[in-house]
């Protein structure tokens, strides 16, 4: 009589519940108005130490975003330098309005941090305003990523294969990454490769 082979079944794999964007952006958000000056944009950005300031309407609606690339492209502009002459002076004169960028790329609150972190990576944005309803209830940053993958792979990862172990590697730690030796070189780090 034959005998019947039984079909084992893999597990099937778990994935992790989706992360959404409200969990990791920063709380509350620093906004402008489009009529401030632009020097009053620079303090507030180094006060706050931000780079990126979303521009809203006085009903609180999102209409543009100021970064610290667009004050530095401002002030290095030739075409401002002509049209205004000392820079000092231009940054007296000159509105957000007329610095900032008018089309920005937002996501909600719902919106998975996965696929927030691909638009930043594809677009190079540096940060993504989360708005709701047209209003801007947040900002997801670098930063808040970076957070948001140290903590994630901290309480998520199981189990770490170390890396082999080798006499010019210097001790492993947490993730078997090595351990950074400050002021020494790897091989592939020495100056002038």
């Amino acid at each position: 009589m034959a005998q019947r082979k039984r079909l084992v079944r893999e597990p099937e794999p778990e994935w992790p519940d989706p992360v959404t964007v409200k969990e990791w952006m920063t709380q509350p958000v620093t906004t402008i108005g489009a009529d401030a000056p632009v020097r009053q944009a620079a303090e507030l950005m180094k006060t706050r130490q931000i780079r990126h300031l979303p521009v809203v309407e006085n009903d609180g609606r999102l209409i543009g975003i100021v970064t610290d690339r667009d004050l530095r492209q401002m002030i290095f502009d030739p075409m401002i330098h002509e049209r205004l002459g000392d820079v000092v002076e231009a940054l007296g004169g000159l509105t957000v309005r007329d610095i900032m960028t008018w089309a920005v790329i937002t996501v909600r609150p719902e919106s998975g941090i996965r696929q927030a972190a691909r638009l930043m990576r594809e677009q190079k944005f540096g940060a993504l305003p989360v708005v709701e309803a047209g209003r801007v209830v947040g900002m997801l940053t670098e930063r808040d990523l970076l957070r948001a993958l140290e903590t994630l792979i901290r309480d998520r990862v199981k189990s770490v294969r170390p890396l082999a172990e080798a006499p010019v590697l210097p001790k492993l730690y947490e993730y078997g990454f090595p351990e950074p030796s400050w002021g020494e070189f790897l091989p592939n780090e020495a100056p002038g490769l």
